[in-house]
């Protein structure tokens, strides 16, 4: 199984020095792969592979730029292969027309070679042995990609890694999407919401501020814009490390996870909610339930975003404002529960009637709403743990 880590390093000058010639020349060599392409292209001429474009800096950029001999060959070289990744998927209509870089922005370059590790160190080609924050994994990888952000610079690199041990699982579990808690699940378990932007909001505008009184160009200037990436990352950080510990809990302790396929771009046009709806990262929580679920053998089932979640169990709607938290069914009389909870119990008899009944073919159809997994089962209901009250709610019982 292959895994990903990424960590800080702690660089001395010199290699801080060293690792800003390698983002240097990697930007470099972007920034006239791409000028070459755009001119090919306004030309209406073939567009150059990364191979042709190397050979071409080889011989032409090399020669008038002596400091390319300073740093390692792959720095440049996998710079081409990106750029000719990003004009693929540009062509296929994933992402829009590759862009100039800009310096101190998303600073990065590749590394391949003799690569060791020893505790919480790693010896790279070029900058010797690096010192990292963390205890490394015992591995051998092949390649690294150093970065910066906010002024501090990181390492990942891939491994192959043992299949996880992983305790009982439970059968299936519900999970509804706020803004006051962020994620609320069938099993009762409520996890809050960190609200990492909200909270600095007072503190970026403080900072934000202080870069705007300084002259452009000038070092305090960078001091103050070094302040506010800080404080961006920090927010960036506390939102990703909530986003893992939940979506980690989910497909570790249960077999099938139903989410609601929500319409966030649609969300967002809401300007009175853009800014908390954003500030949950809902997005990154699809992108890591849907990882995660096939390195834990979990199942992900997305239920269509037109589904009435917040309806009672007799199957009855009624409009449901998002200052009302608490949901009365007004045709049966069901007694008041909180309505993320409510919607989270309707996800799981959902499963439970439209997925679980026709077999693991079913679960299997995409047009069925099912997201991404590495197997799929069908559930035996008999055997669930669930408590009286749960099936209850659920009209199971």
């Amino acid at each position: 199984m292959l895994l990903g880590f990424k960590t800080e390093l702690d660089l001395n000058n010199k290699q801080r020095t060293l690792a800003s010639q390698h983002a240097g020349v990697a930007r470099h060599a972007y920034n006239w792969g791409l000028a070459v392409c755009k001119k090919a292209i306004e030309e209406k001429q073939k567009v150059p592979t990364a191979i042709d474009l190397h050979k071409r800096l080889v011989a032409e950029v090399k020669k008038e730029n002596p400091w390319y001999y300073q740093v390692s060959k792959c720095a440049p070289q996998q710079a081409l292969r990106n750029l000719e990744a990003a004009f693929k998927s540009w062509r296929k209509g994933e992402r829009k027309f590759p862009v100039f870089k800009k310096k101190g922005k998303r600073d990065s370059f590749y590394l391949e070679g003799r690569i060791r590790i020893s505790g919480n160190k790693i010896k790279v080609p070029i900058f010797g042995w690096l010192k990292c924050h963390e205890q490394l994994p015992a591995a051998c990888p092949k390649s690294v990609t150093i970065s910066r952000r906010a002024d501090r610079w990181f390492i990942s690199f891939t491994f192959e890694a043992p299949e996880p041990k992983l305790p009982e699982k439970e059968e299936v579990v519900g999970v509804d999407l706020g803004i006051n808690n962020l994620a609320t699940c069938s099993n009762g378990r409520v996890f809050a919401n960190p609200k990492p932007y909200q909270k600095a909001k007072k503190r970026l505008k403080r900072l934000q501020r202080q870069v705007s009184r300084k002259k452009k160009g000038s070092q305090n200037r960078k001091k103050a814009v070094k302040r506010v990436a800080k404080v961006h990352k920090r927010i960036a950080d506390i939102r990703k490390d909530n986003l893992h510990k939940i979506t980690t809990y989910l497909t570790r302790k249960h077999r099938v996870v139903v989410i609601e396929d929500l319409n966030v771009s649609g969300m967002l046009k809401n300007h009175k909610l853009a800014g908390s709806i954003a500030d949950c990262g809902f997005f990154e929580f699809k992108r890591q339930l849907e990882d995660k679920a096939k390195l834990y053998s979990c199942q992900l089932a997305v239920v269509d975003r037109f589904y009435p979640s917040s309806r009672s169990r007799c199957g009855h709607q009624q409009k449901m404002p998002l200052h009302q938290r608490v949901f009365r069914c007004q045709k049966c009389g069901f007694g008041e529960i909180d309505r993320d909870f409510n919607a989270s119990l309707n996800l799981v008899k959902w499963y439970q009637t439209t997925l679980s009944s026709r077999g693991s073919d079913a679960c299997g159809d995409s047009s069925a709403g099912v997201g991404s997994s590495t197997r799929y089962e069908s559930l035996n209901q008999e055997g669930s743990n669930k408590s009286s009250e749960i099936q209850l709610l659920l009209g199971v019982v």
